[in-house]
């Protein structure tokens, strides 16, 4: 597989995650989510969910399972946001590694192709998810609203390589 099919979401979404409704992860075919936390649910910054995703995680568990699966080694932040969303966690996964999302989808007791790899990075989230045979879904990241803009040069950068790389980067409309 070519590193622009790697690193192509199969599905790309103009903002948060708050926008991936249960209309789209069952029109995706998915049962299952596994969802990247920083920058992706709780913008780095916070060490909170924010209220407008309690609701969020309620309707989306009506149609799919959902994992936490963080690059985060600190155990005590992302149980912090797990716990409250009382919602299973992995952290160090190390993706693009595939041996932690593999756990969490062993876990769902899903196939790879029924779970949706969801997070904010394609070098990371996207393609771990790519690599396992997951639907995969780039959300644009979680920022604080409280904050002035924040620029995010590492984001700029892996979309200009991996459109650089063959990978189309162009935004679905739903």
């Amino acid at each position: 597989m070519s590193w622009g099919n790697l690193l192509q979401p199969d599905l790309i979404l103009e903002s948060s995650i708050l926008s991936l409704t249960p209309e789209i992860i069952q029109r995706s075919g998915l049962k299952g989510l596994v969802l990247d936390v920083d920058e992706t649910l709780v913008p780095i910054t916070s060490a909170h969910a924010s209220e407008e995703l309690q609701p969020w995680i309620e309707a989306v568990q009506q149609v799919a399972t959902l994992w936490l699966v963080s690059n985060n080694i600190s155990e005590a932040r992302i149980k912090r946001i797990a716990e409250p969303l009382r919602l299973p966690y992995i952290i160090g996964a190390g993706k693009p590694s595939r041996r932690k999302l593999r756990r969490a989808l062993t876990g769902m007791n899903l196939p790879p192709n029924q779970v949706g790899m969801v997070g904010d990075r394609l070098f990371t989230d996207v393609l771990a998810g790519n690599r396992l045979g997951m639907f995969t879904i780039l959300v644009k990241p979680m920022v604080n609203p409280t904050e002035a803009i924040r620029r995010y040069p590492i984001h700029s950068f892996e979309v200009w390589l991996s459109q650089l790389l063959g990978a189309s980067l162009t935004p679905h409309k739903h």
